[in-house]
Order: C-alpha cells, then structure tokens, then sequence
C-alpha cells in the first residue's frame, strides 16, 4: 500500500473541517435577528453553551462507544455533518421557539463531535511524521471559522439570516461530501469491540498525559478569551466597527499562529513550539492590565502576539496526543480529551461571567493565567525532544 498522500488530502481535509465547523458559529452572524424573534436582548451566551454542552455530549459518547476506530472517518465526519446541517436549518421552523432553537444548537454541537476531532484522525491517519504540521493548517481553518462572525460585523455586511442559516446547513453538507472522499490512512488501524474503559487506557503514558494536562491549561484560556476579549478592547475605547474588527483580528490571526507552529515543528519540535506559545500567552495574561495604558502601536503589537500564541499550541499539543496515544484507540483519546478540554472551557466562561460584574475590566482576563501555568507545569517533560515529536 502507498503510504504517500497525495497532494489534494490534507487541502481536502482543511477544506472540510472549514466548511462543517461554520455551523459552530452560524448564530453569530444573525443574532440580532433571532434576538427579535425572541424578544429579548439577550440569549446569545445560552445559546453558545448549548453548543459547547452539545459537544461535550457528543465527544463524551463518541469516546467511549470508540466510534471514531470502529468506523470508516470519512463515514462518520459525512453522516455527523449532514444531522448538524439538519439540526442547523431547523432553526427556521420555529425561530421564535427559544427552547427549540437551544435543542437544535445542542443537536449541532454533538454532530460537531464527529468532525473536529474525526478531521485530527483523518490527518493522523496519513500524516505520522508530519501531524503537527498538518493539524497546524487544521485547526488553524477552525480559528478562522470561529473569527468570521466578527468580520462580518466589522464589514457592515447585511445578510437574510434565513440565508445565512440555509448557507452554512449548505456547506456542512458539502464539507460531509468532501470527506467522504478522502482515504483511511496507513498509519491507524480499526479497534475491535466497544471497551467503555479501554480509552482511559491512554493516560497511562507518562508523555500522553504530559500532552494532555497542557491541552487543558491552554483550554482554560482560549474560548473565555476569545469570549471576553471585547470587554478588554472596550476598556481601551474602542467601540462600534473598531471594536468588532479588533476582536476579529485577534481572533483571526491565531490560525497564522497554527500553521507557523506547524512549520517550525521539524526544527525544533512539537513540544517546544507548544511549550513556547503557551508561556508566551500567559505573560500576555499577566501583562493584560498594563497594556491598556499603552500606545496604540504597542497595544497592536501586544494584541497580535497574544492573539498568535494563545490559538497556535492547539495543534501541536493535538498532534502530540495522537502521537502518544496507543494506536488502536487514537481517534478515541482525541475525542475524550476534546471532551475534558471543552467542559474546563465552560468553567472558565461561567467564572469570566461572574466576574465581569465584581472586578475591574482591566483585571479580567488575568483569571485565566492559572490554566497556562498549570498546563506548563505539567508540559515540562514535552521539552526534550523525542523520535517524532
């Protein structure tokens, strides 16, 4: 059997995760519609964790039934993006329906299952030497993804949102075609029967668990970050299109931090690379107050470094769990740690929740300097450099 991929996989398999993961943030775009269907100004942070629990969900059952090594990926990412398709455009029959449109967005989040974590072994499956590399451009299409809400506001772009919804129901469903075709890779293999602890086996590698405790300190940053950097721009001044344009820019620029990560991993290793962009946005944390006093050409720098490092270890700690992983249960182990990383996010949002009403907003964002310390503290192991990190 060839063990090559041909040049148009990984471009395939970018493509799909792209398209499928749009429907991760549909609602954004469209919320000041679907607010007045609700008659309310709120709703939109319930709606998000409808999404994120969905997921957990999702991750949580598609680990333990080993779905995603008992099947054909390609199988699983199609019929997982075409049910959140479905899910998404339910939307339409009942918008004004809040409780309807929460099961729906939960719908969503549990298809998701399939596909992010199912796109990390579709490349793990081809790219054994490179996967950080690969996972790089990967995840690097998912911050992208998650950014585009902002641009469109930024722009001042009007869209039917009935159209935006129809839109990205569309795309999932191709994501799921494009998929479908893309090879089983020689460098996995199927599991057999269901074996509700056999995932669990994974953490008994010293160096998989070493991965995996900095996968989750860096959770405990990013999605409240990425949730509340607004509220840090806003006690800079900045408002209206500046605003949106300056959380899409930070947002955005962490997929350069995924795919420079990913080319500088064969010269100094996935781990270091990690490592290094995880201690760099904990500075960033640290140093969050006293930026706000800065310049405008300091403050810009300081945003786009934070923004670049903050997203950019994802990939490679992703690639190092399914490096260490046993083989026969990769797909399995980056499930369930997607699973555990995004319920510490959710603690991390409800924690920013809370405080954004008893703190100053120039001291927000240092609550989540505690889970990149953390994550560094159990990383260190991930530093010397082993045979295909």
């Amino acid at each position: 059997m060839d063990t090559t991929p041909p040049r148009w996989l990984l471009p395939a398999i970018v493509i799909a995760q792209l398209l499928a993961t749009s429907l991760w943030f549909a609602p954004n775009a469209v919320i000041g519609d679907l607010q007045e269907a609700w008659g309310t100004d709120g709703g939109e942070g319930i709606v998000t964790t409808a999404v994120q629990l969905g997921f957990i969900t999702g991750t949580l059952c598609f680990a333990l039934l080993a779905i995603a090594d008992r099947f054909h990926p390609g199988n699983v990412f199609l019929l997982s993006a075409l049910v959140g398709a479905g899910a998404n455009a339910s939307v339409l029959l009942a918008p004004e329906q809040f409780g309807a449109v929460l099961v729906a967005r939960f719908i969503v989040g549990f298809s998701l299952a399939g596909v992010y974590p199912v796109g990390m072994k579709m490349a793990a499956g081809w790219y054994g030497g490179g996967l950080g590399r690969a996972l790089g451009f990967l995840v690097g299409a998912l911050v992208l993804g998650t950014a585009s809400a902002h641009l469109i506001s930024a722009v001042g772009v009007t869209w039917d949102w009935q159209a935006v919804i129809l839109g990205t129901s569309a795309l999932a469903v191709v994501a799921g075609v494009i998929a479908r075709s893309v090879p089983e890779g020689p460098n996995l293999k199927r599991s057999g029967a269901v074996r509700f602890a056999g995932v669990f086996r994974a953490f008994r590698v010293p160096r998989f668990r070493a991965t995996v405790m900095g996968y989750f300190g860096h959770m405990w940053e990013l999605y409240a970050l990425w949730a509340f950097i607004p509220v840090w721009f806003m006690a800079y001044g900045l408002e209206g299109q500046a605003l949106s344009m300056a959380a899409f820019v930070f947002i955005g620029v962490g997929a350069l931090g995924c795919a420079a990560g990913g080319l500088l991993v064969e010269r100094f290793g996935g781990g270091r690379v990690a490592i290094a962009q995880l201690g760099t946005s904990a500075l960033c944390c640290l140093l969050s107050p006293l930026m706000l006093a800065a310049p405008p050409w300091l403050f810009a720098v300081f945003v786009v470094v934070w923004g670049i490092t903050a997203a950019g270890d994802s990939p490679q700690f992703s690639a190092l769990n399914a490096r260490h992983a046993p083989v026969d249960i990769v797909g399995s182990a980056l499930t369930l740690t997607n699973c555990i990383g995004f319920s510490i996010s959710i603690g991390s949002l409800m924690l920013l929740e809370w405080l954004q009403f008893r703190v100053e907003p120039a001291y927000l964002l240092i609550a989540l300097l505690p889970g990149p310390l953390l994550g560094l503290l159990a990383a260190r192991p991930l530093w010397t450099r082993q045979d295909g990190d």
